[in-house]
């Protein structure tokens, strides 16, 4: 498991049917050591506070693997690293095989992993597709959210080592799926808002979910 690309990008002015929108969702990929503290990466930025960025999601990552998938679903030839806004592209990660919870090292950073990622208008704006956000959530290819446990620096290459994993044993891909499920697996969705690190609005979402 391993880094692939370490991606920044400040917010930007874009027009959307004729009105100004903020976004930080255009990152580009940077080489060497880049400092990551509490909040973010060093360079980047996040657009609207209210809904992006804060301690529990202060770094997106999201899984190489994918891509290809993207390139043949969109019809797209050149897909570059943090297309999708991500902060780290890595390898040898997926949704199904890191848990809510779970802490991994990169470099001297330690970070938590807090939440599959629900993908906003802006995503839309990226790519230039009304349909991406659907496709997006029923691909199963959500990424996941961080937390810096410990500040530090990382690099692309860095190995990514599982420093621990969280007893509940909650994927990404379980809780991101509970969006797309008609069906209430409520022995799973109690085991879900049982897990710490797991943020309060997910959890006030599950519980509306079960009773």
């Amino acid at each position: 498991m391993h880094i692939v690309s370490v991606n920044v990008g400040r917010p930007r002015e874009v027009k959307r049917d004729g009105h100004t929108v903020l976004t930080s969702i255009w990152k580009h990929p940077v080489e060497g050591p880049v400092r990551v503290s509490r909040l973010n990466l060093d360079g980047d930025a996040q657009s609207d506070l209210r809904v992006h960025g804060g301690p529990e999601k202060a770094v997106y990552a999201y899984p190489s693997e994918h891509y290809d998938y993207w390139r043949r679903e969109l019809e797209i030839d050149s897909l570059p690293w943090g297309a999708f806004g991500e902060n780290l592209t890595t390898a040898g990660i997926t949704e199904s095989g890191i848990g809510i919870g779970d802490r991994i090292r990169i470099g001297s950073a330690e970070l938590m992993v807090t939440q599959p990622r629900l993908p906003c208008f802006k995503l839309g704006i990226r790519f230039d597709r009304e349909d991406i956000i659907k496709r997006f959530m029923r691909s199963g290819r959500s990424g996941f959210y961080l937390s810096v446990v410990l500040e530090g620096e990382l690099a692309a290459g860095d190995q990514v080592e599982i420093v621990s994993r969280d007893a509940n044993g909650v994927t990404v891909a379980d809780v991101a799926a509970t969006e797309e499920r008609d069906s209430l697996n409520r022995r799973l969705l109690e085991r879900i808002i049982a897990v710490p690190a797991l943020p309060e609005s997910w959890k006030r979402h599950i519980r509306s979910r079960l009773k």
